[in-house]
């Protein structure tokens, strides 16, 4: 199969100083994002958690199979049922599978087993990805770089909903296999992902914890050795 191309007639130059202008307010907006466990019940206009999940669908992906699937859960029942079986994995993880070192780790996040935001935030978005694709007539392909296409179609979904005025908290509780189970997803879909979104409650708090500085996780033109660069 011969590719086919158009021009890339979309893309939108600024002028220097208006791309740095961008690039600041945007990095600074999201610098403002919190993962948030305190929701409100407040509902949010389906339309918006739709938008926001066309940007995450826009992301670059592997051979462009785009193997991705977003379920968006809204009503109550689902959601009830989905933190009952997520707060049943937490209380096994917390219990006796997670090792010492990793529940130490978590201590300043004060997480427990208790997850009562499944229910209270008014949208869950469970992210699935596709092991392999099914195609027109019910055989096999192979999708490439599956997990990390999902991760960047994940975290644009993530700076989107961010950018709309919406709360978001990830969530995988693991195992993750009742969310396929719930939801009525085929074999082929594993859940990544489960995105907890709505507005931050009333008197909403987050850990007083901090972010790396820059200069600790981004390096410039490093000087390369021969015996580093084995």
């Amino acid at each position: 199969m011969n590719p086919v191309f158009r021009p890339y007639q979309e893309f939108q130059e600024y002028p220097p100083a208006r791309m740095l202008s961008r690039a600041r307010d945007f990095a600074d907006e999201l610098q403002r994002r919190r993962s948030v466990r305190d929701f409100s019940d407040r509902a949010v206009p389906p339309e918006i958690i739709g938008q926001c999940l066309r940007a995450a669908a826009s992301a670059p992906s592997g051979a462009n199979r785009q193997p991705w699937h977003f379920v968006a859960v809204t009503d109550p029942a689902i959601k009830h049922r989905i933190r009952l079986a997520a707060e049943q994995e937490e209380q096994a993880f917390y219990q006796h599978r997670a090792p010492p070192e990793w529940l130490q780790a978590l201590a300043p996040l004060g997480t427990d087993q208790s997850k009562p935001f499944l229910e209270i935030a008014p949208a869950l978005i469970a992210v699935f990805y596709q092991r392999y694709g099914i195609d027109q007539h019910g055989q096999r392909f192979k999708n490439y770089y599956a997990s990390e296409s999902v991760g960047l179609a994940s975290g644009m979904l993530i700076a989107a909903l961010h950018h709309a005025g919406l709360a978001t908290l990830t969530h995988t509780p693991s195992p993750m296999k009742f969310l396929r189970d719930i939801l009525g997803r085929p074999k082929n879909e594993a859940p990544y992902l489960l995105i907890v979104t709505g507005y931050p409650a009333a008197a909403c708090q987050v850990p007083d914890i901090r972010r790396k500085a820059l200069d600790e996780v981004v390096s410039w033109n490093p000087t390369v050795t021969d015996e580093s660069a084995d």
